[in-house]
């Protein structure tokens, strides 16, 4: 899915000196150790996966509404442009999504090959209109006007998934996670209790130490 490719590793310079960093001049002990914590102070802090795809997939949206016939502003993106640049994302698909005419409809491992057409999986679509979605707002974007948003985009996603999962014969729904069993209480922790018939209660399983009273004034130690 990515359309314009972005190099992003940093461009090595060895021009300059000819000379070996043995031929440098040698620092101190204390010298390397504060330049090197200050580099690394200095350097910037790299972006995660997640942001890096999220900014190329953001910078290939941007393109295609440059190359759009009217060319079309963020602004007025709808659900319905949304539509149009999943549809065109298909062509770069690696997906076989079997056809209902093909003998293999419905065959999660096919035995052999078949004419029908590769399409992006409905796992990638989802996950990109998830992170275009954040993106939009992340460049200034309304949540309320969002287009990745819109219920047209939802019933899109919904159906690629319906129809990849019978044409491929897998399933998209998501395992329950199965709940733990609650563990009993022991019974010696539960204390039982039971009523004389003076109305004194007696509780078993529970110990309680008193203290003797003290002796009366006068007694002999």
């Amino acid at each position: 899915m990515d359309l314009v490719p972005h190099p992003e590793s940093p461009r090595s310079d060895n021009s300059g000196g000819g000379g070996s960093a043995s031929g440098a001049m040698a620092l101190s002990p204390a010298a390397a150790s504060s330049g090197g914590a200050a580099s690394s102070a200095l350097s910037p802090v790299s972006p995660s996966r997640y942001e890096s795809q999220k900014r190329r997939d953001w910078n290939t949206f941007g393109q295609y509404l440059r190359n759009h016939r009217p060319p079309l502003s963020l602004a007025r993106c709808s659900g319905a442009h949304v539509l149009e640049f999943l549809r065109y994302l298909d062509q770069f698909g690696k997906t076989k999504v079997h056809t209902p005419a093909c003998p293999f409809f419905g065959h999660p491992n096919p035995p052999a090959p078949c004419p029908c057409p590769l399409r992006q999986a409905w796992g990638s679509l989802d996950a990109l209109v998830g992170r275009l979605r954040a993106a939009y707002e992340e460049n200034g974007g309304r949540p309320e006007n969002n287009p990745f948003g819109a219920r047209a985009v939802r019933l899109y996603l919904r159906e690629v998934r319906d129809h990849q999962s019978r044409a491929r014969g897998v399933s998209y729904e998501k395992k329950k996670r199965k709940k733990a069993p609650a563990h009993p209480v022991p019974a010696a922790v539960i204390s039982s209790s039971s009523h004389d018939g003076n109305g004194h209660s007696h509780h078993y399983g529970e110990h309680h130490h008193q203290l003797p009273p003290p002796p009366p004034p006068g007694a002999a130690a």
